[in-house]
């Protein structure tokens, strides 16, 4: 089962508002996904508490199998 790359980004956005996000697959199964993700929300959090923002934004795509691996990549704007 794949995800439209659009979902997965508005998915994010919606948990990280003002975030900047671009949504890339890996494989071209569209399961295999890698996120870049640059969000105010990150300031003072170590990487694992961004990454974890992230995963939670898409959890249940991970739940019901849309999402097999997702690599994250965070910043906070500059």
């Amino acid at each position: 089962m794949a995800i439209a790359l659009e979902e997965v980004r508005l998915l994010i956005e919606a948990s990280l508002p003002g975030a900047t996000v671009e949504v890339a697959d890996q494989t071209g199964t569209q399961d295999h996904l890698e996120a870049t993700v640059a969000a105010p929300q990150f300031e003072g959090l170590s990487r694992l508490e961004q990454h974890r923002l992230v995963k939670r934004a898409v959890q249940a795509r991970f739940d019901d199998g849309s999402i097999h691996a997702l690599s994250i990549r965070t910043s906070v704007p500059a």
